[in-house]
């Protein structure tokens, strides 16, 4: 056999041009949220920061949001990179939690406006390759 017939037999063929889109949009968000979780995690070892910016010297609630998103990225990303229902539920909670701790408590992380159109338009990509992939699925 070769190298192009097996390639060939690892293509499902009813997979969609749109949920394979998705997938790689997933996958990619998957890569994001390691590196996020990834920074998350440097932040509370200390590995990233001064000595005035290390996690003990933080105020309690950017403490707790810092090790929530800790783990909910890496949570997340497994989820997204596997392409399951709930990696991407876990994803969505990721996202709109960053962008209402950005929008209703700056006190937290700053209130980052990049960070808000950043979350809002990976969630739009997202909700219109999932309706474009749900509209090739036979009824």
């Amino acid at each position: 056999m070769s190298v192009a017939a097996i390639s060939s037999e690892r293509i499902e063929p009813d997979d969609s041009v749109w949920t394979r889109r998705l997938v790689l949009f997933l996958r990619i968000m998957a890569m994001i949220s390691i590196a996020e979780g990834l920074y998350h995690w440097a932040e509370v070892t200390g590995f990233v920061g001064s000595e005035d910016e290390a996690f003990e010297n933080q105020s309690m609630a950017w403490q707790t949001a810092t090790v929530y998103f800790a783990v909910i990225e890496l949570v997340a990303a497994v989820g997204l990179w596997l392409a399951t229902p709930w990696g991407a539920v876990v994803w969505l909670t990721t996202i709109v939690s960053m962008a209402v701790i950005e929008l209703m408590f700056p006190a937290i992380y700053g209130g980052s406006l990049v960070v808000v159109v950043f979350e809002a338009l990976t969630l739009a990509a997202y909700l219109a390759l999932a309706w474009m992939a749900a509209r090739e699925r036979p009824p």
